[in-house]
């Protein structure tokens, strides 16, 4: 018996020094070499940073791309879909603001031409990227609230979109706040 019972001890603290030590200082390593030193990559203006490349963040005003709605208020602290489904009647309501909303702010835009992630929340709460489809619909409307050209904003938004890896993995993408830091830095 006690032989059994010092040969799980040896175990035990084996799988603890594995787990709790090593295990842990190896991902911190990893994360270490990754863009931002495993604390996120931040984005800076002026030597002033202004948010994170991987968190969603509010844009609301009609000058700027709007990001995806976010079911925490874009608290990354709290990140979480709003775990309402497609039949729920109070997430029904959401969605149709979203749409009104959208709508009131972007005119020449018919309801079936709203990219669903612009109306929907995500899975996080904190997606910080649209599809280049749900940059383009607001194209007009940031066109003239900035007295720039249409033309001008949609070769933007082309430049600052990211294809597939490889062509083949993932969606192409556009991060948001990355688009709006360039739009501010874009001459007319």
């Amino acid at each position: 018996m006690k032989k059994h019972i010092l040969v799980a001890l040896k175990l035990t603290a084996v799988f603890i020094v594995i787990c709790s030590v090593i295990y842990p200082l190896i991902v911190a390593a990893i994360g270490r070499l990754t863009p931002g030193g495993g604390r996120g990559q931040t984005l800076s203006v002026n030597g002033k940073v202004v948010g994170y490349a991987n968190i969603g963040q509010k844009f609301d005003h009609d000058n700027y791309f709007w990001s995806r709605p976010s079911a925490v208020g874009f608290n990354a602290a709290g990140s979480g879909g709003s775990n309402k489904g497609p039949s729920n009647p109070d997430y029904l309501k959401d969605v149709q603001a979203h749409i009104d909303t959208f709508l009131s702010h972007n005119p020449g835009v018919r309801k079936e031409d709203i990219p669903a992630e612009l109306v929907t929340y995500s899975g996080s709460g904190l997606d910080p990227d649209l599809s280049p489809a749900g940059a383009k619909v607001q194209v007009a409307r940031i066109a003239a609230a900035r007295h720039i050209s249409e033309r001008k904003l949609t070769e933007l938004v082309d430049k600052y979109t990211t294809h597939p890896l490889l062509g083949l993995f993932g969606p192409a993408k556009v991060n948001v706040l990355q688009l709006n830091i360039a739009l501010d830095e874009l001459k007319q």
